[in-house]
């Protein structure tokens, strides 16, 4: 099969599986019901999550370049960031050419000549040190949810984040050590930029006027996160959705209202992720620091 055939089907693929997935939600909701809910959104908190979304990204981008600096690719922030935002367009509008992760891999591997499995090494730790935390605020966030069935496992739960946060350095350690010095700096990075998110997303929900609730809309946007990671679909869109409707029906939530927040949140990337289109037909020249 050749190369552009491949794309071709990938991004038919997904397609086809997003499509699926948003005639699945409604068929169990509304449709008028969600564009009743998001014609109430009042601007001014949209702009404001909007502008938390975009400095948790200014963030993710010196997390990345945090670990570019341990294989000796030594990017600029300004450089960096513009390589950041032209993978966020890839990875949203371009889902069945080259991706995000594996144009910036390309790029620093041929400008640093670094050794492609460190250049994929720090771009997956990466990854797993966001993914580390959402998980983290997921579990924090169950200490605060009134379900019944978690009252029992509440405590367990949170004693799996100390864990999670030291096996996540053991195998850092052990497996990545030259990436170790800036593990800790990483893991604050991380932090500052999953609360910005979860921030955001409080925005849009006071934007949609929610004010009951709020730890279970929060804790599903979490989780929904987690599956939006998973590459079946155009940048998350249908995945994420269906997180939010079965965890707004275990948690007794309003459906249209969670399937609402999701929209907002991926028009919101969808937004910030086009201005990358620019270093499209601009390559970004990259300058050492």
């Amino acid at each position: 099969m050749t190369e552009k055939r491949r794309k071709l089907l990938t991004t038919t693929f997904k397609f086809l599986v997003s499509a699926l997935l948003l005639y699945f939600i409604f068929t169990k909701i509304e449709l008028t019901d969600v564009v009743q809910v998001l014609a109430t959104a009042k601007p001014q908190w949209l702009v404001l999550a909007l502008l938390l979304f975009v400095l948790s990204k200014v963030l993710n981008a010196f997390r990345l370049n945090l670990f570019f600096h341990t294989i000796a690719a030594p990017l600029t922030q300004v450089s960096n960031l513009k390589l950041y935002l032209l993978g966020m367009f890839y990875n949203l509008f371009l889902p069945g050419g080259i991706g995000g992760d594996a144009y910036k891999g390309y790029i620093i591997r041929k400008k640093f000549q670094t050794g492609t499995k460190r250049v994929v090494a720090v771009l997956l730790l990466d990854r797993l040190n966001g993914m580390l935390f959402i998980m983290i605020y997921a579990l924090l966030l169950v200490g605060f949810l009134p379900h019944p069935l978690l009252h029992p496992w509440k405590g367990i739960i949170l004693a799996i984040i100390p864990l999670g946060i030291f096996v996540f350095w053991w195998i850092t350690k052990k497996g990545f050590g030259y990436t170790l010095p800036v593990f800790w700096k990483a893991c604050g990075y991380s932090a500052a930029l999953q609360g910005l998110q979860l921030l955001s997303v409080l925005c849009i929900m006071r934007s949609l006027s929610i004010e009951d609730q709020i730890v279970g809309y929060l804790f599903i946007f979490m989780i929904s996160s987690i599956v939006s990671v998973i590459p079946l679909t155009i940048g998350g869109i249908g995945s994420r959705e269906v997180t939010f409707l079965y965890g707004a029906k275990w948690l007794g939530l309003a459906a249209d209202t969670a399937v609402g927040i999701s929209f907002v949140f991926f028009l919101i990337t969808a937004l910030v992720s086009l201005f990358g289109i620019g270093y499209h037909f601009k390559k970004p020249v990259l300058e050492t620091s």
